[in-house]
């Protein structure tokens, strides 16, 4: 009895013994999977534990960025729809000193190394990554390539969002929220700094043309009544390259359609003097 009952539990444990390396083996088999498709430059959903932050990570140890990806690049979509083009108008340099110089932005390197391929494939311009999202290729920035950010010298943008109005930027949808006086009179005081330090009144015309331009375009929207809208002064023109696009094809159309028209009617031209020159012999031919 004893000796079947051994038998028995032998048995089973070969059995437990047999899946255990079947899960294992399998387990390895998808492993390269994992590696090929890793090795394309494919991420699929590439998400760590802080995916949700928006950069919140220790640099060396000591330490931390807290610069939100999102508003700072909202405010360099709006300074260069909503000042740069008045910029490159008055033909004016701007100092590195000022807060949004090209050079200050944390992250503009990185934003120059995105490339947005179609649609639905972005790719990372360090190591050749592709992702379906840009949110997951900021996410790999945050991850892989954070050191390359210039702390030294960089600063971030989304502190200017309170000057710049970087909220109607990214909720130009929903509802504008209850106005605080005290909010608007900080934001009204850093954009006025803003255009002290950038566009200094004893610089030049330009600088003073650009330092009245930007008071009025950003400035004098930061108040409760209501009075004044921000980028009151305009944008720059986009170019529809669609809109480009469908009028040459228009312009063909109608020329080939004029055409058309003038071959025909020269083609009906000849046809009637032809059957007139046809009818005119005829006659002649006839007998007397």
């Amino acid at each position: 009895m004893f000796s079947s009952l051994w038998k028995e539990k032998k048995e089973e444990s070969s059995r437990t013994m047999e899946m255990l390396l079947t899960l294992v083996l399998f387990c390895i088999l998808l492993q390269p999977a994992r590696v090929s498709s890793t090795s394309q430059g494919i991420d699929q959903g590439y998400i760590d534990s802080n995916a949700g932050r928006t950069l919140q990570q220790e640099q060396d140890g000591n330490h931390q960025i807290h610069c939100s990806r999102e508003r700072s690049r909202a405010a360099q979509k709006i300074i260069q729809e909503y000042l740069m083009p008045f910029v490159e108008k008055e033909k004016y340099h701007i100092s590195r000193s000022c807060k949004f110089h090209p050079d200050n932005d944390l992250y503009r390197d990185q934003e120059q190394h995105k490339s947005h391929i179609n649609i639905n494939e972005w790719q990372c311009g360090y190591c050749k990554k592709i992702f379906y999202e840009e949110k997951y290729l900021d996410q790999h920035f945050d991850n892989r390539h954070s050191n390359l950010l210039n702390l030294n010298q960089s600063q971030c943008l989304a502190d200017l969002c309170g000057a710049l109005h970087c909220d109607i930027e990214i909720n130009s949808g929903l509802k504008k929220s209850k106005c605080n006086p005290a909010a608007a009179a900080r934001n009204k005081h850093l954009c006025e700094s803003l255009a002290d330090s950038c566009f200094p009144v004893n610089d030049g015309p330009a600088a003073s043309r650009l330092h009245e331009f930007f008071l009025h375009q950003f400035c004098d929207a930061h108040s409760c009544t209501g009075s004044r809208k921000p980028f009151s002064r305009g944008r720059r023109k986009k170019t529809n390259a669609f809109y480009i696009v469908a009028s040459i094809l228009l312009l063909m159309l109608l020329l080939l359609y004029y055409l058309y028209i003038y071959l025909y009617q020269r083609g009906m031209k000849r046809e009637t003097q032809l059957l007139r020159r046809i009818t005119q012999t005829g006659r002649k031919k006839k007998p007397s």
